[in-house]
Order: structure tokens, then C-alpha cells, then sequence
């Protein structure tokens, strides 16, 4: 199995993003969260980065936290994977182990 790697702050206030994508190890999944899914939008300083991280690494976005921030799904980045709740858990059934970047 796959790491899989959580990040639930705003890449904007933290640098738990550029750590995980630093030392996240290639074929990896990285689910963005809570305030993590300002990565996975377009048009940001971040979008190069989560763009050129695809090519190694499968990204996730939660699309009720993305909802919750009034972000829809025609703002995220090409790519990036939307999943629902069933689809965070199923996530986590199916990578080992889960790394959380606080």
C-alpha cells in the first residue's frame, strides 16, 4: 500500500503543503481538507506546484470542505481528484500509513 498523506491547512498560513510535497515519496496520494483545499485551486501562487506534483502523486480534494469555503468545483485545478466523506474513508481503508502535516 501507498502513503497517504493529509493536509488540512492553507498553504497561504502554513508550509505543511511544501513539506509533504518535499518529502512525500513518488506514487503517494495527498488529500487536501478543511482549509488544505486552497492548494487545489486554480489561479493561485500554488497551482504550478500542485500541477507539476501530479505528475508523481494523485491529489485529492474534499468537495464538502471545498463547498464549505463557497469554492466549487469548476475552480479546482485539472487533476486534482474530488471526493465525497465515503470517498476520504475509502481512501483510508486503502493506503498505509496515513501521514497527517499539521
Amino acid at each position: 500500500m501507498n502513503t497517504l498523506h493529509t493536509v488540512n491547512k492553507s498553504p497561504f498560513e502554513r508550509n505543511s503543503l511544501s513539506s509533504c510535497l518535499r518529502l512525500a515519496a513518488a506514487e503517494s496520494s495527498i488529500l487536501l481538507f478543511e482549509d488544505g483545499i486552497y492548494a487545489a485551486l486554480q489561479g493561485t501562487e500554488f497551482s504550478e506546484t500542485i500541477q507539476t506534483a501530479l505528475a508523481t502523486h494523485s491529489i485529492y480534494v474534499l468537495v464538502p470542505d471545498l463547498q464549505a469555503r463557497g469554492m466549487s468545483l469548476e475552480q479546482v485545478i485539472a487533476g486534482v481528484q474530488a471526493v465525497d466523506y465515503a470517498g476520504f474513508v475509502d481512501l483510508t481503508t486503502t493506503h498505509y500509513p496515513i501521514q497527517a502535516w499539521l
